[in-house]
């Protein structure tokens, strides 16, 4: 056939100019994104406070949503879509899915709410509320003291019941109220920004340096060593708050910003001045959502009080957390404020160094700075000189300190007690928790959270504090006591642990990913493998990127080596265990 005479029509695959990949967003997605967002910047770092305001606003992100603000803030789609699909807290809805229920109940089944018997009550729930609520079985929540607990929409029911959890559906309650608080009126009166207002740097680092203060949300460095860490890095530098406190145990965090949230903003504003830190972000844990809009409150009144017009503040950020455990790990949460997935950095280098937005960044705990401001009122010598006695003078066989513990499990008083550093677990449940339930004898305890391990009632009257708990296979860490007795078994709290972890690791490295979802495979087996079990936790412990693989044996290594007659016979029985073993969280 000639071939000269045929027009034929050329194929080419070029998009028409300024049209994005993927999916179009309609207009009615456009028009709904603009107004959520309203004036907000469009900056990549807000990403995830953007999904929020959709999620809050739609009830759920729709494949459209998420292609509108995609093209509002010139992101890929895919950036946008690795980042929500990350976090816990988001429900993405395909094209052509059923969004979820307009309400959800959340039933905490870490540990002590297992314990409590959080497995029979998210059982009974959804037939007694009906196909028109959802139920979800979820890591923890930040009120082991109230166990169990479940959370309606966000209205925390504590000590919870089948009929106390329809009671609050029934009525209504749907967010969480604003705790009582010593206000920022208050802690003026009480004496509150005055050891920022008389600031001195040498003499603040001196004070820190002789009152002995170390990280308290877990690795226990040196404060003042951080300080003068990042101080000595050119600016500008930047100063995080963790206030994502998502270890099973721990409710510490949320104590101290429900009684005093300025104590801890006042310790913050001193750290950031010393430092040289020219903006703070504070990340606070989704869950704690009265803690939130409390923090908002007095985060307005500090920046507008007139008794505190001559402070030069810095920048103060709040940002909200999503429901990855992993954001507790200090570059994980970087990358999270970043807009990013919360998965940690390789170091080095690290944080004080190379942190927020490419800054030095100072990184601490909220109980650490809720004692910087109270370390710096303490009174001097007869010399002048910072003494540091106040705080120092509490601690306990050779101690310096006083530390919060979040203490839940099997005792009459659970709650945050204020006791001196090297107090032993007995002294602690004997003194500050009221003893053991009745009926209970202590068996074992937690006493670092999910990572610390498990140690045994004849390890009771071991110190609580840093250094000496590792020759057992143990840490303090962020001081999260969960006690034990003769009605729980060891096992059973490593499955439940395993399982959290499996569910809450990043996916970034091998070793974790992987030697978590064998291992929580492994110890639902009638009998442990022990050697088995041992080479897991090695290579996951010697391989892992971060503190979530490389702590994640330690329970089972626990149970291996202190509670030997639980290695035979059925697992997954007792009242501590995961109630939904192997199943993913939703």
């Amino acid at each position: 056939m000639d071939r000269t005479d045929t027009q034929e029509t050329p194929i080419t695959f070029r998009r028409p100019a300024g049209r994005p990949k993927g999916r179009q967003p309609d207009e009615a997605s456009r028009a709904r994104i603009r107004t959520l967002l309203g004036e907000a910047p469009r900056r990549r770092d807000l990403l995830i406070e953007h999904l929020h305001r959709i999620q809050d606003a739609e009830g759920c992100l729709s494949a459209a949503m998420l292609a509108a603000l995609a093209e509002e803030m010139r992101l890929s789609q895919a950036e946008v879509f690795e980042v929500a699909s990350f976090y816990h807290h988001f429900d993405l809805v395909p094209d052509g899915g059923a969004a979820p229920p307009s309400l959800t109940v959340r039933v905490c089944e870490s540990v002590s709410c297992a314990m409590a018997g959080a497995g029979a009550l998210a059982d009974a729930l959804p037939a007694l509320l009906g196909a028109g609520v959802r139920v979800q079985r979820v890591p923890c929540v930040g009120r082991c003291e109230q166990a169990p607990v479940a959370v309606v929409g966000r209205y925390p029911v504590g000590g919870a019941t089948p009929r106390a959890v329809r009671d609050a559906v029934d009525a209504g309650l749907r967010e969480c109220p604003l705790p009582p608080t010593q206000d920022l009126d208050a802690y003026l009166r009480a004496g509150g920004y005055r050891a920022l207002a008389a600031l001195d740097r040498d003499d603040a680092l001196a004070r820190l340096e002789a009152s002995g203060l170390r990280g308290l949300g877990g690795a226990g460095f040196p404060a003042v060593r951080k300080w003068r860490a990042v101080a000595a890095q050119p600016g500008p530098r930047a100063l995080v708050v963790n206030a994502d406190e998502g270890e099973p145990g721990t409710f510490k965090d949320r104590h101290c910003l429900e009684a005093a949230p300025h104590r801890m903003l006042e310790g913050m504003l001193i750290a950031a001045s010393v430092v040289g830190c020219e903006a703070c972000y504070i990340y606070l844990r989704d869950e704690y959502a009265g803690v939130r809009a409390l923090l908002e409150r007095e985060l307005a009144a500090l920046r507008g009080h007139p008794a505190l017009a001559g402070l030069r503040l810095p920048a103060i950020h709040l940002r909200r957390g999503a429901g990855a455990y992993i954001c507790g790990e200090e570059s994980a949460l970087i990358e999270s404020i970043e807009g990013k997935r919360g998965m940690p950095r390789l170091r080095p280098p690290y944080v004080a160094q190379v942190g927020l937005f490419g800054r030095p960044t100072l990184v601490h705990n909220v109980e650490t700075l809720d004692r910087v401001a109270a370390i710096l009122s303490e009174p001097t010598d007869a010399g002048g000189a910072p003494d540091g006695s106040a705080f120092a003078a509490h601690g306990r066989r050779g101690r310096r300190g006083l530390r919060l513990f979040s203490v839940s499990g099997r005792v009459r008083q659970p709650g945050v007690k204020r006791a001196p550093a090297g107090i032993t677990l007995r002294e602690l449940i004997d003194e500050h928790c009221g003893g053991m339930a009745e009926g209970h004898e202590l068996y074992g305890y937690l006493p670092g959270g999910a990572s610390g391990g498990i140690l045994p009632a004849s390890l009771a009257d071991l110190p609580l504090d840093f250094d000496t708990l590792q020759p057992h296979g143990s840490f303090i860490g962020s001081a999260a006591i969960v006690v034990l007795s003769q009605h729980d078994r060891a096992r059973d709290v490593a499955v439940n642990l395993m399982d959290f972890f499996r569910h809450e690791s990043c996916g970034q490295c091998t070793p974790c990913r992987a030697g978590t979802a064998k291992a929580a495979e492994l110890l639902r087996a009638p009998d442990w493998d022990g050697a088995l079990l041992e080479d897991l936790s090695a290579a996951m412990a010697d391989a892992s990127i971060c503190g979530l693989g490389q702590a994640a044996p330690n329970p089972v290594r626990a149970v291996i080596r202190w509670f030997p007659q639980e290695l035979q016979g059925p697992s997954g029985q007792g009242p501590s265990a995961s109630p939904r073993g192997g199943e993913d969280r939703q």
